[in-house]
């Protein structure tokens, strides 16, 4: 073969592999181009996961923090002003109704006391002496000896006299009272839960024991503890389940293994601006004195649920100034905004009063840009996902 040949050849095998290249580079941008039409097509329609309502549970329960206050509790202050001379009752001694607490010494008292006394002794006297003169100037009035001008003044001077006598007397009975709060007695059954003097303290009339910073406090305070009361504040989403006959289970720290049973009372009818909350009160029966006042305590809660309400996951929500909204999936698989009213929410899941039917399939975490019948792609969650969700779906249940 020559030369010549040779060369020809190979130019001709050369242009056959760049033919095939460019061939090769064409066909490669035609499958990227399709790709990319496909990739863009597919994109075009986003895929969402899709949900379905279920049923609120038949029951509803809540647990809410409690304050256990005493069925009575008086804080007693003095009403005469001295120095204590003795306390009789100290913290957590039982009581009965008059029973002493504690002798004030009242020598200020005492002396006007005794002048109250002194002066009705005075009035006494002078109404004496103002009746017997009235009585001769009557006397005389029958006479004539005497003018009638002068009959009604010692008549009018003599129930001067009464007056002032009534009240002398009056102002004595004043004192006695007084005097009777020398000594501090309770006002019914129960157990001193503060005592907040000691001998030779000084109490002012009115108030409790002067402090070193010039506050004063009570000198006693006495609680009937034989039935404790219980106050919740209820938020005004759950306020429906408070009726007559409903009981509350309350555990307490100082028992973490007991439960006490309290019957509802009654509830505030009306709502705190600031919490949204009404104050709801219950009874426990405290006979064993195991509960004391002030005691916090966990209070849990079970009614009958309303019928017609169901529950979503929280993600489903779409807040917008047209209120709360929900995205449905058709079946044609358009989307769709859907109003909706809701009730009780929590992290996870949500509860609907109205908008919802059972067979809605609801978009779970919609994209923000989503639009009114715009067409979407169902995809299936993977299974470790299923798995997941199945659990939450169940801590949530336990809650």
């Amino acid at each position: 073969m020559s030369t010549f040949t040779k060369k020809r050849l190979f130019i001709g095998c050369l242009l056959c592999v760049l033919v095939g290249y460019v061939a090769y580079l064409e066909v490669q941008h035609l499958h990227s181009e399709v790709t990319l039409r496909a990739d863009a097509t597919h994109a075009s329609v986003p895929d969402v996961a899709v949900t379905q309502p279920k049923p609120a549970p038949p029951t509803l329960s809540m647990t809410l923090p409690g304050n256990i206050n005493a069925w009575y509790e008086a804080p007693i202050y003095a009403q005469v002003s001295g120095y204590v001379k003795m306390w009789y009752k100290d913290y957590g001694a039982p009581v009965k109704k008059g029973d002493v607490l504690a002798e004030v010494n009242a020598p200020g008292l005492d002396a006007q006391y005794a002048q109250a006394k002194a002066d009705l002794q005075v009035a006494q006297a002078k109404y004496g002496l103002a009746t017997v003169t009235a009585n001769r100037w009557r006397s005389m009035g029958k006479s004539q000896a005497v003018s009638g001008q002068s009959v009604s003044v010692q008549n009018a001077n003599e129930q001067s006299a009464r007056a002032a006598l009534e009240a002398a007397q009056h102002n004595v009975d004043h004192y006695d009272a007084l005097e009777q709060f020398k000594t501090i007695v309770a006002p019914f059954d129960g157990v001193v839960t503060a005592r907040n003097i000691s001998v030779g303290d000084y109490v002012g009339a009115g108030s409790g024991n002067m402090n070193a910073n010039g506050t004063a406090s009570e000198l006693f305070t006495v609680a009937d503890t034989h039935e404790m009361r219980l106050f919740v504040s209820v938020p005004e989403v759950l306020s429906y389940v408070l009726k007559p006959g409903l009981k509350a289970r309350v555990t307490v720290p100082q028992y973490p293994n007991e439960v006490f049973t309290a019957n509802f009372l009654t509830i505030a009818k009306g709502y705190d601006p600031n919490t949204r909350t009404a104050v709801t009160e219950f009874t426990i029966d405290n006979t064993d004195q195991k509960l004391w006042p002030g005691t916090f305590a966990s209070v849990a809660l079970s009614a009958p649920a309303e019928g017609g309400i169901y529950t979503i996951p929280t993600g489903a929500l779409v807040f917008q100034e047209k209120g709360m909204q929900v995205v449905t999936v058709d079946t044609q698989n358009k989307a769709h905004y859907k109003n909706i009213t809701v009730g009780r929410m929590s992290d996870a899941y949500t509860e609907v009063d109205a908008g919802l039917n059972p067979t809605d399939h609801i978009i779970n975490n919609p994209p923000s840009d989503l639009l009114e019948g715009q067409t979407v792609h169902l995809s299936v969650p993977e299974k470790g996902y299923l798995i997941a969700a199945s659990s939450n779906d169940g801590e949530e249940d336990d809650e």
